[in-house]
């Protein structure tokens, strides 16, 4: 199609503002999916089971729809949907990348809440054109003239601008469409007779068709018979299929400049293409690749390892297939005294933890053991070297380290002023600061604080949705390393050091945390039949210890009667049994001891 006549755009908002929901308003509306199909799955671009179940976009889903505009002319539209919680921040930047404009949308009953902002400022930092939406004016609870006031305001636009929709009921929805064709420009550089210049924006793997690369053209033309080449790699492939999504994947002849879709590369191994590079053609190259992505930079990290040890090869083919269609993944391989071999991996934040275990589990049938997320340190030593280590246990004897430095956040909230006190409660816990308080409205507030990251990953969004009974919302980014007084907190069980469950911690703070924890694990560790101490060790020296009482085998049950030496032989049997029991048995932990370790603030 002539690229005059296409546009390329996304959806952003922050989570649960219905964006996934107009997404299938737009296809229902533009005839590009059947209006039964809606009556048996509803949010038909958040295919994946976790996506439906519970009910957040976690895959940015590109598709193509043609729509009669009020010019007469048929528009190819490319949407991509975008995830709205802040752990996907990288999806949506991928996403914004392959546009050249995005529909912002914002709840009616919500108003401008911390994600938006921050997608909004993404979106503007890439050029792109905003069309503002204001969704759910259906509810009873919408408050349309604010909210319309809000987004014009920070969008510096007409308020007449701003269209009302209801994505639920299909109201307006129309509006959207014409006003995307309006101001949002087509492709720019699309040039059919370039040389091929194609941006991999996202890819997932399939065991048939090789690896499968979602693309956006930007200069030239690919069709089955093109040879390709993968600039960054160098790997050369015929392609095994090219095609479009409506939603699914449909195949067409050819894909031209400016447009959206699939290639399916053939390639077997997920290391020969990869997000961000380009596609070009092998024959006729281009001089140079497209921009590609900067590189992701995980904050939390964990450490996954197979149930059973002879599973390692699985799990690694699966986190490379994983990785493929979850670029912010990253992983490097690790040993462990209590766990043997597995995966050190980092991850955007706690939810996005929790999915790639959930999709390991489901999609790749593993039995994981994950410890507690933790951050990384930069860690100065004695004689001037820098390094980083991303888990506790890799912390240096303390008498080689001149100083640690820890992450911090700038972190944003916007909350009703009625919550103000209990949000400052919380962040105070939290050894944070507070940077600015900066009023929106009558009712809301937006406060800014900075706050080290390891006093966040745990539980402080869980607490603050809490606190304010859902109605705040928060984003937070990455602001600099800071030099503090941070020790290494070891445990001990049965005199052996699990370095799975250390911690670091500031040494305030050291003797409640580490007495806690080993609370926690006396709770989690199932009794043996010898006593088991557990200790809370920091630089050598004990500073708590609680012991797991032995199970108690009566061995005096078939004494009956009889001299009392009778007795006394067989006691003293017992005790030296359950010596030697204790030298050499171990204490298996179980995965619940690890958990344990994420629910250390709840007392």
């Amino acid at each position: 199609m002539d690229s005059r006549y296409i546009r390329n755009f996304s959806i952003i908002a922050h989570i649960d503002h219905g964006k996934s929901t107009l997404a299938d308003r737009l296809l229902e509306v533009t005839g590009t999916v059947e209006s039964r199909k809606f009556s048996s799955q509803s949010q038909l671009l958040d295919s994946m089971a976790l996506e439906q179940e519970k009910g957040v976009t976690i895959k940015a889903s590109a598709v193509q729809m043609h729509w009669k505009a009020a010019d007469g002319m048929t528009y190819e539209l490319n949407l991509i949907d975008t995830p709205g919680h802040v752990d996907f921040a990288y999806e949506v930047s991928r996403a914004l990348a392959a546009c050249e404009g995005a529909v912002l949308v914002v709840d009616a009953t919500q108003g401008v809440e911390a994600q938006t902002l921050a997608n909004l400022y993404l979106a503007l930092e890439n050029d792109l054109e905003i069309v503002p939406v204001i969704n759910k004016i259906d509810l009873a609870t919408a408050d349309v003239p604010r909210v319309t006031h809000e987004v014009a305001e920070l969008l510096g636009m007409p308020q007449e601008d701003v269209i009302a929709v209801s994505a639920k009921e299909g109201t307006n929805v129309e509006a959207i469409l014409q006003a995307v064709v309006d101001h949002v420009p087509p492709p720019s550089g699309a040039d059919e007779a370039a040389p091929l210049r194609a941006l991999i924006f996202d890819s997932h793997y399939d065991s048939y068709k090789g690896v499968i690369a979602y693309v956006r053209l930007q200069e030239g033309r690919v069709t089955r018979d093109t040879p390709l080449l993968m600039m960054a790699t160098d790997a050369k492939t015929e392609p095994v299929e090219v095609g479009v999504f409506t939603p699914d994947m449909q195949p067409v002849e050819q894909l031209c400049a400016g447009e959206v879709g699939y290639i399916a590369t053939g390639l077997k191994t997920v290391r020969e293409a990869h997000v961000g590079d380009t596609v070009t053609e092998a024959r006729r190259p281009a001089s140079e690749p497209l921009p590609g992505y900067r590189a992701v930079k995980p904050m939390v990290f964990a450490s996954l390892y197979p149930s059973e040890a002879d599973d390692y090869a699985n799990l690694r083919d699966a986190l490379e297939k994983l990785q493929l269609n979850d670029a912010s993944l990253t992983y490097i391989p690790e040993t462990s005294q209590a766990l043997q071999f597995g995966f050190r991996c980092g991850f955007l934040g706690l939810f996005h933890m929790d999915i790639v275990q959930e999709r390991l589990e489901r999609e790749y049938n593993q039995d994981l053991v994950v410890t507690a997320p933790s951050v990384a340190y930069q860690v100065v030593l004695t004689n001037g070297e820098e390094i980083e280590i991303h888990r506790p246990a890799d912390l240096p004897d303390p008498s080689t380290i001149q100083e640690v430095r820890e992450p911090w956040m700038k972190v944003q909230v916007i909350t009703p002023t009625e919550y103000l006190g209990a949000v400052m409660e919380i962040f105070r816990r939290k050894r944070a600061n507070l940077l600015m308080t900066e009023t929106l409205d009558n009712l809301r507030v937006l406060l800014t604080f900075e706050t080290p990251l390891a006093e966040m990953v745990i539980d402080l969004h869980d607490r603050l949705k809490s606190a304010t009974r859902g109605y705040a919302s928060m984003d937070y980014a990455f602001d600099s390393y800071r030099p503090d007084d941070l020790v290494k907190v070891d445990v001990l069980v049965n005199k052996d050091s699990v370095d799975a469950l250390a911690i670091i911690v500031h040494r305030d703070m050291a003797y409640d945390k580490g007495s806690l924890l080993i609370r926690k694990m006396k709770e989690a560790i199932p009794r043996q039949l010898f006593e088991v101490p557990i200790q809370a060790v920091v630089g050598g020296k004990v500073i708590a210890r609680v012991n797991v009482q032995a199970l108690r085998k009566d061995v005096l049950a078939k004494c009956y009667g009889g001299d009392i030496t009778r007795k006394r032989k067989l006691l003293e049997k017992q005790k030296a049994g359950k010596k030697r029991m204790k030298q050499l048995g171990n204490v298996i932990i179980p995965q619940e001891a690890f958990l344990a370790m994420l629910r250390l603030d709840e007392d």
